[in-house]
């Protein structure tokens, strides 16, 4: 397992308002749901990172306005036609 160092100011501590326990969970999900957005992570390997279970995370995308699933305008057309 690799282990990262994020050196935080004080004043950014203070700003969220978190105790580091909280804080480090906060930033493994804001994290894991950038990669997922971007499309560098799948949505198990993001719920992983973060922590937590892949049903908990496609839940709380929505909480940060990121598309839970990725079609593109001729996937959902298709989708629509076998409807």
């Amino acid at each position: 397992m690799y282990q990262l160092t994020l050196n935080i100011s004080e004043e950014t501590v203070l700003a969220l308002k978190l105790e580091p326990e909280q804080l480090q969970k906060e930033f493994l999900l804001a994290a894991a749901m950038k990669l997922y957005e971007i499309g560098r992570l799948s949505s198990g390997s993001a719920a992983h990172l973060a922590g937590i279970p892949k049903v908990a995370f496609l839940a709380q995308l929505a909480n940060y306005g990121i598309d839970t699933f990725k079609l593109t305008e001729a996937e959902l057309a298709e989708d629509l036609a076998r409807a």
